[in-house]
């Protein structure tokens, strides 16, 4: 059972009103976790096209021996 749409703005309202003064912080929190993981998935999207292009070389350097 999924809550409508009028529950969870009084559920959103009741956590603003008991955790508002800490919520820029968890908000900002929040945004450096993001970044940390985009940099994260950036850095193995980066590492797996090296090594395919070190193995593309490798594979056209082989080819070009066997002629």
């Amino acid at each position: 059972m999924s809550p409508s749409p009028v529950q969870l703005v009084i559920i959103l309202v009741i956590a603003f009103l008991l955790f508002g003064n800490r919520l820029p912080s968890v908000m900002r929190s929040l945004g450096r976790s993001v970044t940390e993981f985009k940099k994260g998935v950036n850095g193995i999207d980066t590492e797996v096209n090296d090594t395919v292009k070190s193995a593309d070389i490798k594979a056209s350097v082989s080819d070009k021996s066997e002629e």
